[in-house]
């Protein structure tokens, strides 16, 4: 099933499950669409997904950064070893948050909801997971 946005149920399990106070570090699986599709009527040019979402990425790394998070690391997804047939995805992100709290309250900043616009037009599908820290190094 191809997800975009988080669900009320999705942020209403991260709100409980996750740990207070906890750095969270968002694991995020983009498959681009080939041309963003934006609602009609809203004026954006027509780009790329990838293009788009560099529109989304611009806004959403200012407000990351304001809470005091960052992006740690991005690459070009190649391969699937263990997926479901035919699961693909293009890029991998991985965000660091300093809260879930921290990442709530972005999520609640007028100027990163509008920049949403752009996410959403630009992903095909995509997956967030939300992880917490065991250990930084493998013996």
């Amino acid at each position: 099933m191809k997800s975009i946005n988080p669900t009320r149920e999705g942020l209403a399990r991260f709100r409980e499950e996750l740990p207070k106070n906890t750095p969270v570090v968002m694991l995020n699986l983009l498959k681009f669409r080939e041309k963003a599709l934006y609602p009609s009527g809203t004026g954006f040019q027509d780009c790329s997904g990838r293009q788009a979402y560099r529109r989304y990425a611009d806004i959403a790394l200012e407000h990351l950064s304001a809470i005091g998070g960052k992006a740690i690391w991005m690459s070009k997804a190649m391969s699937s070893l263990i997926a479901p047939e035919g699961e693909t995805w293009d890029e991998v992100l991985l965000v660091r948050y300093p809260s879930s709290e921290a990442f709530l309250k972005m999520l609640q900043v007028p100027e990163y909801l509008a920049a949403t616009i752009h996410r959403e037009a630009s992903l095909e599908d995509s997956r967030l997971i939300a992880t917490i820290e065991i250990f930084t190094e493998m013996a």
